[in-house]
């Protein structure tokens, strides 16, 4: 993934002022918080409390709205993976604020490592906007994981990203 990282760095930096990555405090397996870093695809200093945008959101840059439209701003998570907070597949983790906010059903989420992809990504992404949808596709994941779970999971990542099904 080397030259599309390098890619997106220099376009970041030719496209905006401000840090390349985005740093923002996630919780993660076992109610646990750690760094989530992406690509910076909004403006500096734009509120950026919600996980969620839109495709009209007035806070991405032009070059931030090809990186989501790609996926491209989720690749410095390969690195969250590398130190040990994220899987490749998994649940997505939630702000701290949206974690608060969970009710006791939605904890078992936390019971895996969170993922740099997952059932949610593959089944409909963005499009899902039923956060009770959401915790039920995470939950199926988490009763019925397998490795083969895992890499058809992964293999589904590639062709809704290369087909931008509900990419924001």
């Amino acid at each position: 993934f080397s030259p599309a990282m390098l890619f997106t760095l220099i376009g970041i930096k030719i496209t905006s002022p401000g840090p390349v990555i985005f740093r923002q405090i996630r919780v993660g397996l076992h109610n646990r918080e750690f760094e989530m870093y992406k690509f910076r695809s909004m403006r500096v200093n734009s509120q950026q409390d919600t996980a969620w945008s839109t495709n009209s959101d007035s806070r991405k840059t032009k070059f931030g709205a090809f990186l989501r439209k790609y996926s491209l701003d989720e690749f410095p998570q390969f690195f969250n993976v590398l130190k040990g907070d994220m899987s490749l597949v998994g649940t997505r983790p939630p702000l701290i604020s949206e974690f608060e906010a969970y009710q006791q059903h939605h904890r078992a989420r936390m019971s895996v490592k969170p993922g740099v992809t997952g059932m949610w990504q593959v089944s409909g992404r963005s499009k899902i906007t039923d956060f009770e949808q959401v915790v039920e596709l995470d939950k199926k994941y988490i009763r019925e994981w397998s490795f083969g779970m895992d890499l058809k999971i992964l293999l589904k990542t590639v062709l809704v990203v290369l087909g931008r099904e509900g990419s924001m």
